[in-house]
């Protein structure tokens, strides 16, 4: 067998995973697009009463999911240790058994809209993890 086969049938043998995105529930429309934001669990509860509405939330245990609506991220530095997911589509699954596939709806809101507001859960962010917003930071030459 030449390199080539065996290197075909390797990769073969990996096919890539689906691509897993946070779904948006049923009866609820995404007409802007959804993207997600991902916060350790620890923060989940700190962040929930600093925000005047709240979409749809989920949790796997390390994590917890906002969806927003797609381009949330335009101009803005999303604050550590949090992660802007385009797409809602979530990292490949850890190899740990028992993981679960796609994180759960821990929040439903009432309505048809799955979203949170993007700058206020910034904004909240920006407060719990003491990050200056972007728009207030000194401009460098």
């Amino acid at each position: 067998m030449s390199l080539d086969s065996l290197v075909r049938v390797q990769r073969g043998r990996h096919t890539p995973a689906a691509p897993r995105r946070l779904p948006v529930p049923d009866g609820m429309t995404a007409p802007m697009g959804c993207d997600a934001v991902a916060v350790p669990a620890r923060f989940g509860p700190l962040v929930l009463p600093r925000l005047p509405r709240v979409g749809c939330v989920y949790a796997d245990g390390a994590h917890w999911w906002w969806l927003v609506p797609s381009d949330s991220d335009y101009a803005l530095e999303w604050p550590a240790p949090a992660h802007y997911v385009t797409g809602a589509v979530l990292p490949c699954p850890s190899d740990a058994p028992g993981a679960p596939d796609l994180p759960g709806l821990i929040h439903r809101p009432d309505g048809t809209l799955p979203y949170t507001p993007p700058i206020p859960l910034y904004l909240a962010l920006c407060r719990l993890t003491d990050t200056p917003p972007t728009w207030s930071r000194p401009v460098t030459a």
